[in-house]
């Protein structure tokens, strides 16, 4: 059933999202087609469900956000500061060319999204001292010139690819646990959410473990970086501190315990994607889910 119909209905939760993203389409300059044909949807599915005949998946939002060059959390409650069950990201926006800033253009913006993409992917598979701006200016069909007119310097990409990867964290956990209030459920799908499976979330694993390298270097990346961990720490402290409270999890120093499971996931993450013998995104599941079941739960081990 879609919007609300009769004088004693309640409010359609989700009529807020379907307005955010016909002003999306508005704005992109394109048609209602034209923009399901940019997000890789069926235009029927689209229009369907900006009718609300049907919900938008997660991968859709996420999507949508990402073409769009908004959060999920903006798509579905108006505010990228919105509260939700994942820690807000900080407020961090790499600089517009002067001449379009307070006006930028529909296709500047996408023009700058597609250097970011392919930055992005180039970066996570041939590693950052690797790739050329030529070979970005290839990958997105457009000249040299063009890519510095956005990015001046390569360290900027970098940059980028740290906030590309750090806001496509961050969209898609609002996307998938937005409507999950159960804490213990929400960890165990955080932890789903941070295993290196190939594809995208491998590619990001690449950056982070690049961005951690650069950053032993270079202070104002490193800057950068604590401020984006910073948002993965507060969302697994939150999430274990609910659990606390709704007798999900044993008592424990949330603090601590915050450390010592992200630096696990770290670990194991990092033992992965280096190729370590044994070391497979299904052996990293399976520790991590012990790991919790005893330390966090407080149940015995097996």
């Amino acid at each position: 059933m879609s919007a609300t119909s009769g004088a004693g209905a309640a409010p359609d939760p989700l009529a807020g999202l379907r307005q955010r993203v016909r002003e999306l389409i508005v704005r992109s300059g394109r048609s209602q087609r034209e923009f399901a044909d940019l997000l890789g949807l069926e235009p029927s599915k689209l229009s369907k469900s900006l009718k609300g005949t049907r919900r938008l998946a997660a991968d859709e939002l996420i999507r949508i956000a990402e073409v769009a060059g908004v959060t999920v959390n903006w798509l579905l409650h108006g505010s990228d500061d919105a509260a939700t069950v994942v820690a807000v990201p900080p407020r961090d926006r790499s600089p517009v060319p002067a001449a379009e800033r307070g006006t930028e253009r529909a296709a500047g913006a996408e023009r700058r999204r597609q250097i970011i993409e392919a930055a992005h992917r180039l970066i996570a598979v041939h590693g950052y001292h690797s790739v050329r701006t030529v070979d970005i200016a290839r990958a997105c069909g457009t000249s040299s010139a063009t890519i510095h007119y956005h990015f001046p310097a390569l360290r900027d990409l970098l940059d980028e690819a740290l906030r590309s990867a750090a806001k496509q964290a961050f969209d898609r956990q609002v996307a998938v646990l937005h409507t999950v209030p159960c804490a213990r459920t929400r960890l165990y799908r955080l932890i789903e959410l941070q295993l290196p499976y190939p594809g995208l979330l491998r590619r990001e694993w690449s950056i982070w473990l690049q961005v951690w390298t650069e950053s032993a270097l270079n202070p104002q990346l490193r800057d950068l970086h604590a401020a984006h961990y910073q948002r993965w720490h507060d969302t697994i402290a939150r999430t274990l501190r609910e659990g606390i409270e709704a007798g999900q999890f044993r008592e424990f120093d949330v603090e601590a315990m915050t450390m010592r499971l992200t630096a696990l996931i770290d670990g194991l993450g990092i033992q992965v994607m280096t190729g370590r013998p044994g070391r497979t995104v299904e052996a990293m599941r399976e520790t991590l889910r012990e790991f919790v079941a005893t330390a966090i739960e407080g149940g015995t081990q097996p």
